[in-house]
């Protein structure tokens, strides 16, 4: 795979993150692994010269804030699923769990196209198989091999969680679920999104992680039914009219 565009950077004082800083938030990472955290450190924190990609530059706070926080919900996800990252922005939370879990299929949708761009690099760079599709999230729910195709559709700090379920639910098969990456308020959240929920047909559970870095949980809202037609809304609607 060759790359369809030159975009690049002086190094510059690029903080270091070390092995020893991403083994403390993640201890299980192989040495392949660690090598690839810390290439991504890298591009994200030069391309973030540019692009804005993040607020959070400090390696100690990439580490936990970005990376271990990422790959939190590995274990929700099954052996060989395929997976969309809806809203991935600089890759969150799909490339780290892509670089914890190859077995994936990884399928990363953002609506702005220099991210895409940066998503291609990172991902030629990484050597990780992955796609980055440059729509907004109602308009790909609406492709064809899309829409309905996914055992997973994940979200990390992306909108509230009734307009996070029409955004990411309709990518998902029956049976397959969306995992919404939230804080200390997920639980509130949730109850706000009953209807949405049930307009969607899903049920929904929550799974806390107490880490050192906040409070974490990530909701999962199984699809439990096929999701009506009207569903997602045109691009906006959701924001401004959540179910």
């Amino acid at each position: 795979m060759t790359r369809e565009f030159d975009f690049s950077f002086e190094t510059g004082d690029i903080p270091e993150l070390s092995p020893q800083i991403l083994r403390e938030s993640m201890p299980d990472l192989t040495d392949e692994q660690t090598a690839a955290f810390i290439k991504y450190y890298k591009m994200l924190v030069l391309w973030n010269r540019k692009l804005n990609l993040t607020r959070i530059t400090d390696p100690n706070e990439v580490a936990e804030k970005h990376f271990a926080d990422s790959v939190l919900g590995a274990s929700l996800i099954p052996e060989g699923a395929r997976v969309v990252d809806v809203g991935t922005g600089a890759g969150f939370p799909g490339i780290p769990l892509k670089i914890v879990r190859p077995d994936i299929e990884l399928v990363m949708v953002d609506s702005l196209g220099k991210r895409v761009k940066f998503l291609t690099e990172l991902t030629l760079e990484l050597g990780i198989d992955a796609a980055a599709i440059h729509a907004r999230a109602e308009d790909a729910a609406r492709t064809s091999g899309l829409r309905g195709s996914f055992d997973i559709a994940l979200s990390r700090a992306v909108a509230p969680m009734n307009v996070l379920t029409e955004l990411t639910v309709p990518f998902v098969k029956v049976g397959g679920a969306s995992l919404m990456y939230k804080g200390s308020n997920a639980r509130e959240e949730l109850k706000e999104s009953a209807n949405a929920m049930k307009t969607l047909q899903c049920r929904a559970d929550a799974v806390d992680y107490d880490v050192p870095w906040g409070a974490r949980t990530i909701v999962r809202a199984v699809k439990t039914a096929p999701t009506p037609a009207k569903y997602p809304r045109k691009a906006g609607t959701a924001e401004r009219s959540p179910l």
